[in-house]
């Protein structure tokens, strides 16, 4: 540790934001960066605890707290603070495969972990600094292309270009073997191109990392949809092994009266995720000049689900110019601070006020989330949507079961133009899994010997990601597909990499 003083010398100071006036008029990323010298000083907080539970990724009463991908932080947090910057990139880039990605939209499951934030004191911005050191590693020109000496002779291919598909590709890559990369989208990136709005990850950082794998070897097929046995023993035929990696995109959908009009779907109503690819593709194709989504402009937009899509749905309407935006989540608010059954280091179940929200309290003066509330039924005029009624509910305990009721006497009218479903997801779409014949597990996830086992029923089949562990983070995802990887060169190679 080069600094034991650090973390007492020191303040937290986080990246700064553009303010909400300014930034909800762009889809440009929002976040400002510290100066090196600030980020150095930030860096130096790092105590290097000598057990250092934010690389741990230990389960807590059912929630992971620590970084799943077991960073060796305190090492680069002491290189960043010495200013050994490519030192820094290096040990990142010995874990973490796309630090770029995860510096953005992660959660930050190492900061709840920091012992720093166990007491008054506050965590360590490991997120931010992972961020500094990756694109300085990018700007500075460390990260080149690092073709592989030697080629194994094995070809696997990967279906599926989201986090999971893109860290099973370069890790299997840099053993040697020839990757080729099927992506159904006109774009490489698949959650991170099309899930996730541009001003969390600008796509041009996507670019950028896939031009970097395909200079390094890896192949990459557009706008390949892998449906049907024919196109699935064609892969299987023609590669030694074959990872799915599809995600887990089956919404879960909105079953109240409304929902059809006349056999036919009501229109306004959308799914969160189909929403958001919309308006991100309509972005990266015409600058939205094309109207090739759903416009919420001067319309009453009402989100169901209160998580980090709805968020994302709210900031998106606010910048694409809605009347009002409304979200409902069925659970209680959060309190603001711990709880007593809620202690440090598990997972803090705070309240937490994120972009959205706060561009929503700029633009119409509240806070756009309504708690312990759900739409009872849709309105319709014309085969369109008009309102909602809403209704609070709460978990009561009814026959022995936590069960979720409605609060007599609490509906409410509200005014509605849109609807955007971000209520989760039920698993992934059936028809790859089909295709090659894989079992489909309880949560509509692809079946696996085990949490920790990435094989299928079927002769050289692997999976990883969502379509494996079902609905996730983005740092998971990459972490299923990294251990998916070390699975499949094992099984190419007759021994492990470890």
């Amino acid at each position: 540790m080069g600094k034991d003083t650090g973390f007492l010398d020191y303040k937290r100071l986080d990246n700064g934001d553009v303010p909400p006036a300014e930034r909800i008029g762009t889809f440009k990323e929002f976040h400002t960066p510290l100066a090196e010298s600030e980020r150095r000083c930030q860096a130096a907080r790092c105590m290097d605890c000598g057990v250092p539970m934010c690389q741990s990724a230990i389960r807590l009463k059912g929630m992971v707290t620590g970084c799943p991908l077991h960073n060796f932080i305190p090492e680069w947090n002491d290189a960043l603070y010495k200013g050994q910057f490519d030192m820094a990139a290096w040990r990142l880039l010995k874990t973490s495969s796309f630090p770029e990605f995860t510096a953005r939209v992660c959660p930050a499951l190492c900061e709840k972990a920091c012992n720093l934030g166990s007491g008054e004191g506050q965590a360590v911005t490991i997120h931010d600094n992972e961020l500094f050191i990756i694109e300085h590693a990018f700007a500075s020109g460390y990260m080149k292309p690092q073709v592989p000496a030697l080629r194994s002779g094995k070809k696997v291919a990967v279906v599926g270009s989201g986090p999971s598909g893109l860290a099973v590709a370069d890790f299997l890559n840099r053993r040697g073997h020839s990757v080729t990369v099927f992506e159904r989208e006109d774009r490489i990136g698949g959650l991170l191109m099309y899930g996730i709005p541009n001003m969390k990850l600008d796509k041009a950082v996507i670019d950028r990392r896939v031009e970097l794998m395909k200079a390094e070897g890896v192949e990459f097929v557009l706008s390949c949809d892998i449906r049907g046995t024919e196109a699935a023993e064609r892969l299987t035929q023609s590669f030694d092994a074959v990872a799915l990696c599809c995600g887990a995109k089956k919404a879960r959908p909105l079953n109240v009266p409304g929902t059809e009009t006349d056999g036919k779907p009501t229109e306004g109503i959308l799914f969160a995720v189909d929403w958001l690819k919309s308006v991100t593709k309509s972005l990266l194709d015409s600058g939205l000049a094309d109207g090739n989504f759903l416009n919420p402009k001067d319309k009453d937009v009402i989100i169901l689900g209160g998580g980090d899509t709805g968020n994302d749905c709210t900031g998106t309407s606010i910048r694409l110019g809605c009347k009002s935006v409304t979200q409902l989540e069925m659970m209680p608010c959060p309190p603001v601070t711990r709880s007593a059954d809620n202690p440090w280091p598990e997972w803090p179940k705070t309240l937490k006020v994120d972009y959205g929200a706060q561009e929503s309290i700029y633009a119409f003066g509240k806070d756009p989330r309504v708690y312990k509330t759900t739409i009872k039924e849709v309105h319709t005029q014309d085969g369109k949507v008009c309102g909602v009624k809403t209704v609070q509910v709460e978990f009561r305990t009814v026959d022995g079961k936590r069960t979720l009721c409605e609060i007599e006497g609490s509906e409410q009218e509200l005014p509605a133009d849109m609807i955007l479903i971000a209520a989760g997801f039920l698993g992934a779409e059936d028809y790859t899994a089909q295709a090659f014949g894989v079992e489909l597990g309880g949560r509509g996830t692809v079946a696996t010997a085990g949490a920790d086992c990435y094989k299928t029923n079927v002769e050289k089949v692997f999976t990883a990601g969502d379509m494996h562990r079902g609905q996730s983070l983005v740092v998971w995802a990459i972490s299923e597909g990294r251990s998916c990887a070390r699975e499949i060169d094992n099984y190419l190679m007759g021994y492990s990499n470890e």
